[in-house]
């Protein structure tokens, strides 16, 4: 059986659908070395714009166009990363996504639609979904108003899919932590009792 590696996958995007937005930026690490990271602006392959998603980047549409690499080369670039970092003789990538049904339609269907195959395969793990399950937290409290002060600080994402792929990598670390604590607490609350 192959051991895991969580990598943490952002994406920064024209609107909210990959059918008819483009995708503008990839940013991912590996969740145990974010140092090890991977990002790519995207020269748009759909015209769409949603004046209001394309702020939260930063990013013009026409400076993309310009000089983003094309959007077939940035996602054979983001497999080969994927499978340089992650050996698939020893390893298997686990994509890790704050909110990763927004960020993983968008992975999957840009592989999908250049013909790439996915090295995560058919799925992910959502932090926001993690911390409900091992914390017994309500969907609301998964946001970042509430997990940035007790995780990162108190900063926010900075909408750098790096930054913001790195930034994930630790909230999803120390919930970990977190959860470790917690289960090893029952433990000892079970075997005092």
């Amino acid at each position: 059986m192959r051991r895991e590696r969580f990598v943490s996958v952002d994406v920064e995007t024209a609107g909210p659908t990959p059918g008819d937005y483009a995708m503008i930026s990839i940013g991912a690490c590996l969740v145990d070395d974010p140092a090890r990271g991977f990002y790519v602006e995207l020269k748009p392959d759909r015209d769409a714009v949603i004046d209001s998603a394309l702020a939260v980047s930063g990013l013009s549409m026409e400076e993309l166009a310009a000089h983003g690499t094309e959007a077939g080369q940035a996602m054979r670039e983001f497999a080969q990363w994927v499978r340089d970092v992650v050996p698939s003789s020893t390893h298997r990538a686990v994509f890790v996504g704050f909110n990763a049904v927004f960020d993983w339609m968008f992975v999957n269907e840009y592989f999908v639609r250049y013909g790439i195959e996915n090295p995560f395969g058919h799925g992910g793990l959502d932090i926001k979904s993690y911390y409900v399950g091992m914390m017994g937290s309500t969907w609301e409290q998964t946001s970042m108003r509430h997990l940035s002060p007790k995780y990162l600080t108190g900063r926010p994402l900075s909408h750098n899919a790096l930054g913001d792929a790195r930034d994930q990598a630790e909230l999803f670390r120390r919930i970990s932590e977190d959860a470790a604590a917690l289960r090893a607490a029952s433990v000892q609350a079970t075997e005092a009792s």
